[in-house]
């Protein structure tokens, strides 16, 4: 995939449509899934930074389209340089194959369970919610994936200090520890479709993933 080029400057044009609006909103805001170059993400970048991997020529390969543009100076010929990126970009360097295991936080455990209750079986969104210990701390449960929920906060306080047995509610769905694929999703609210058909390639069948 050739990944810079040359193109000349276009202009901008009013009155556009909103759908055109809120797509190059959506791209603003688009990171760069960056992988190692055994095809396993490591980091999501920035345009920047992936253009950095570019001019130290970093980047072994490419896969998707060449979703982004950086912009240049113009020559003695009135055009302007531009730098095309694909949406997906291997850089060189080691390969770790040691065990993943992803940061536990609220945002990503949320999404995890779909914004919904994992008691009630409510949607709510995120400032309703709060993390359940299925085995409270106190008992000692641990605050790891495999013993966390999502739980609506009424939920969580009629649970208290008990197992769910013990408090007469039934959880919805087994808790997993996502694995790499599935937590670089999760750590993402903007994931262009390229980008998902790549992750999703190796999502297990632990989770419902939109």
């Amino acid at each position: 995939m050739k990944i810079g080029k040359i193109s000349d400057f276009g202009h901008g044009i009013r009155g556009l449509p909103d759908e055109f609006v809120r797509h190059n909103k959506a791209m603003r805001n688009a990171k760069i899934l960056r992988l190692n170059k055994a095809g396993m993400p490591i980091d999501w970048i920035s345009r920047e930074e992936a253009a950095t991997l570019v001019v130290k020529d970093q980047v072994v390969w490419a896969l998707g389209e060449n979703a982004f543009e950086i912009r240049g100076g113009i020559n003695r010929m009135g055009r302007q340089s531009v730098l095309s990126l694909p949406s997906i970009l291997a850089s060189d360097g080691s390969v770790k194959l040691n065990d993943f295991v992803p940061p536990l936080v609220n945002s990503y455990l949320f999404r995890r369970d779909q914004f919904l209750c994992m008691y009630c079986g409510g949607e709510f969104p995120a400032d309703n919610l709060s993390r359940d210990h299925i085995l409270p701390v106190s008992r000692s449960g641990t605050d790891s994936w495999t013993n966390v929920v999502t739980a609506c906060k009424r939920c969580n306080h009629r649970k208290a200090n008990r197992i769910p047995e013990e408090a007469g509610m039934q959880l919805l769905a087994v808790p997993f520890v996502p694995n790499r694929y599935e937590f670089f999703y999760l750590a993402n609210k903007n994931i262009l479709a390229d980008q998902m058909d790549f992750l999703k390639t190796q999502f297990s069948r632990n989770g419902k993933w939109s």
